[in-house]
C-alpha cells in the first residue's frame, strides 16, 4: 500500500510514451512512403496523424492539470508534440527522442549523419536540416554544445527552430510553457 499511485503513475506513463512512440512511428513511416502514395493521399494521412498528435496532447494537458506528479514526464512529451504540430521538427526520429530525452542517442544519430554524409548516403541539404533539428533538441534539454556546433547553429538557424528556441527559452515556468504548447497546439488546424 506505500507505493499510493506510483505503479499506476508509471503504468500511465508507460502508455503515453507508447502511444507517442507509435503516433511519431506513423509520421515516420509516412515521410519514408511518400513516394508510394499520391500527395492528396499523404496530405490526408499525415493531417489525421496530426489529428491525433492534437488529440494526445489535449490528454496530456487534462493529466499536467490534475496530476502534478506527471508535471516533468510529461511535460517534455508535450514540447516534443508541439514541435512535431508546429513542423519545427521534420524529422520523427528527432521528436521521438527529444521526447524521451535521449540525448546520447540523439549524439550517436548525428555521428552516423556525419558518417553518412561523408560517404554520400545523405544529401548536404538533409544533413544540415537535421543536425540542426538535432542540436536544437540537444540545446533544450540542456545538454552543453562544443564551439563548432554553436557556430553552426548560429549560421544555419531557420526561422521555425529559432521562433521554437526563442519562445521555449524565454518562457521559464513549466506552467507557462505548457500553455504555450496548447495554445499553439489549437491554432494549427
Amino acid at each position: 500500500m506505500a507505493s499510493r499511485g506510483k505503479s499506476e503513475t508509471s503504468k500511465l506513463k508507460q502508455n503515453m510514451e507508447e502511444q507517442l512512440d507509435r503516433l511519431m512511428q506513423q509520421l515516420q513511416d509516412l515521410e519514408e512512403c511518400r513516394e508510394d502514395l499520391d500527395e492528396e493521399e499523404y496530405e490526408e494521412t499525415k493531417k489525421e496523424t496530426l489529428e491525433q498528435l492534437e488529440e494526445f496532447n489535449d490528454s496530456l494537458k487534462k493529466i499536467l492539470t490534475g496530476d502534478m506528479t506527471l508535471v516533468d514526464e510529461l511535460g517534455g512529451m508535450q514540447l516534443a508534440i508541439q514541435a512535431a504540430i508546429s513542423q519545427a521538427f521534420k524529422t520523427p526520429e528527432v521528436i521521438r527522442l527529444f521526447a524521451k530525452k535521449q540525448p546520447g542517442q540523439l549524439r550517436t544519430r548525428l555521428a552516423e549523419m556525419d558518417r553518412d554524409v561523408m560517404v554520400g548516403k545523405m544529401s548536404r541539404d538533409v544533413h544540415t536540416q537535421q543536425k540542426m533539428e538535432i542540436l536544437t533538441a540537444l540545446r533544450k534539454l540542456g545538454e552543453k554544445l562544443t564551439p563548432e556546433d554553436e557556430t553552426f547553429l548560429a549560421e544555419n538557424a531557420t526561422a521555425t527552430l529559432s521562433q521554437f528556441e526563442k519562445v521555449t527559452a524565454n518562457l521559464g515556468s513549466e506552467d507557462k510553457i505548457m500553455a504555450l504548447a496548447s495554445s499553439g497546439v489549437k491554432t494549427k488546424v
